[in-house]
């Protein structure tokens, strides 16, 4: 009788030690399909800009945006790429950072007070085109 009570012991133990694991396995599963649904959207557009000092100054004021999760700015086409969650930031709030530390994108113009403080490697020609393909 004792080796009977002792099995169901065992069993019933199994059993609800088997469902709590399931159960860890599913929230997991769950947690992984919610950070899937993030959406991410990848853009490029123009940036004025001539040497290395303004690719680190463009791409850091781009990743500052909360939201951002790349910018790369290709200094000889004058074009930047950024990745970013745009449920956190959109578009203009990227092209306005930028605008922000001097330099001029497709929509917005480079604060002028900035662009003034920029080292004299930095001072682009305001009519560059800013997209060479």
């Amino acid at each position: 009788m004792k080796k009977i009570i002792l099995s169901l012991v065992i069993i019933t133990a199994t059993i609800f030690t088997s469902c709590k694991n399931e159960g860890k396995k599913e929230t997991s599963t769950n947690k992984t399909e919610v950070s899937k649904e993030i959406a991410k959207t990848d853009i490029t557009f123009g940036v004025r800009g001539n040497c290395g000092m303004c690719k680190s100054t463009i791409e850091k004021a781009a990743n500052n945006i909360e939201g951002v999760s790349t910018a790369t700015w290709n200094v000889d086409k004058k074009k930047i790429e950024v990745s970013f969650d745009n449920a956190k930031t959109n578009v203009m709030a990227i092209h306005k950072a930028i605008a922000a530390s001097g330099y001029d994108t497709e929509k917005a113009k480079g604060n002028l007070d900035a662009y003034n403080g920029l080292p004299d490697c930095c001072k682009y020609d305001h009519t560059m085109e800013m997209s060479i393909e």
